[in-house]
């Protein structure tokens, strides 16, 4: 399902990180950066916690407003009960919608506010999303102290917290369409791949967008999907191309690629994931080449796995979902 915005604009933008996001290739887009992982906190969830909290109050300072002028909050991260966002976002604004789409969720949250704003249901609304690499590793695999060897295939689930300020008020940045994905599974069981479990819902979506929108690559200077990888960028552009005879070319990236250098950083493996990968890049570096108008047209395809590890112990394969947003200048 796509559908056009008339009057739905991205104002203003806030990111927090943790060290390896700060010694990664985009830190100059960053509002804020940690050099431990603590973040003065006694756990990896209070960390994730104080990221989000740190990202509404840069957020709010940038925009001018009170947290109770805020008419909708919708955010997601990875944690049970998305709880750090339930206990990031309390007290801000006057309604709030907690998602759960996994690493999508960054679009998703952005796609939910902005149809509350084109509907005129609300004047304006935060969309933000949270990852801790700690306790997400936790939560989803093994504790990292157990110190488990991963296959150079394991992506790095990213640290940090994003917001977007979305209004109707006229901006540079425009929120164009939306394209909303469905529940795909490719037979995938592996946690440690994540590229490959998530790179047939990206293909679904982008390829839903085109044939829906009547668009192709060339439209847009920028096609990013969340959090593929390294392996899992490469199967979409050989899909894209072997079977549907679409060139992605040089305009498709993956912000998990982008997100840290791979070369450098070896212990992010094959790119970044969580929520927070593809919001960091969209938020940070994607928002900045908009408003200075070095790109025009972006297309962001946030990608998720939905997965419980206490199903993939039952031998259930992983389910994957990917929703696309297209930002505009004039």
């Amino acid at each position: 399902m796509t559908f056009y915005y008339q009057n739905v604009y991205m104002k203003d933008t806030a990111t927090v990180v943790g060290p390896y996001e700060k010694d990664g290739p985009l830190k100059k887009y960053y509002d804020k950066t940690y050099s431990d992982l603590y973040f003065g906190e006694k756990s990896w969830e209070q960390a994730e916690i104080k990221l989000v909290q740190d990202s509404l109050t840069i957020l709010m300072k940038k925009v001018g407003m009170k947290k109770e002028d805020i008419d909708l909050v919708v955010s997601g991260d990875l944690l049970n009960q998305i709880s750090a966002s339930t206990y990031g976002t309390n007290g801000v604004g006057k309604s709030f919608i907690g998602i759960y789409g996994a690493c999508s969720s960054s679009v998703l949250g952005m796609i939910l506010a902005s149809n509350f704003i084109d509907d005129h249901r609300v004047s304006n609304a935060l969309a933000l999303v949270s990852s801790h690499n700690m306790s997400s590793e936790k939560q989803f695999r093994n504790p990292t102290e157990y110190g488990a060897p991963k296959p150079s295939s394991a992506t790095f689930t990213a640290t940090g917290a994003a917001s977007c300020f979305l209004t109707r008020e006229k901006c540079d940045v425009r929120i164009e369409s939306a394209t909303l994905g469905k529940i795909v599974d490719y037979e995938q069981n592996d946690p440690n791949d994540m590229g490959r479990v998530m790179a047939p819902a990206a293909i679904e979506t982008l390829k839903k967008h085109f044939d829906e929108t009547g668009r192709n690559p060339d439209y847009y200077d920028l096609i990013l999907t969340g959090d593929l990888g390294r392996y899992g960028k490469d199967i979409v552009k050989e899909y894209m191309m072997n079977v549907y005879g679409i060139e992605l070319s040089d305009r498709y990236n993956d912000c998990g690629v982008m997100l840290y250098d791979l070369e450098k950083q070896e212990e992010v493996l094959a790119g970044g994931s969580g929520p927070a990968c593809s919001a960091l890049v969209a938020f940070g570096y994607v928002f900045h080449e908009l408003q200075k108008k070095k790109l025009k047209k972006v297309l962001l395809i946030a990608t998720g796995a939905l997965f419980s590890p206490t199903l993939l112990y039952q031998k259930r394969n992983i389910n994957s979902i990917a929703h696309a947003i297209s930002l505009e200048v004039e």
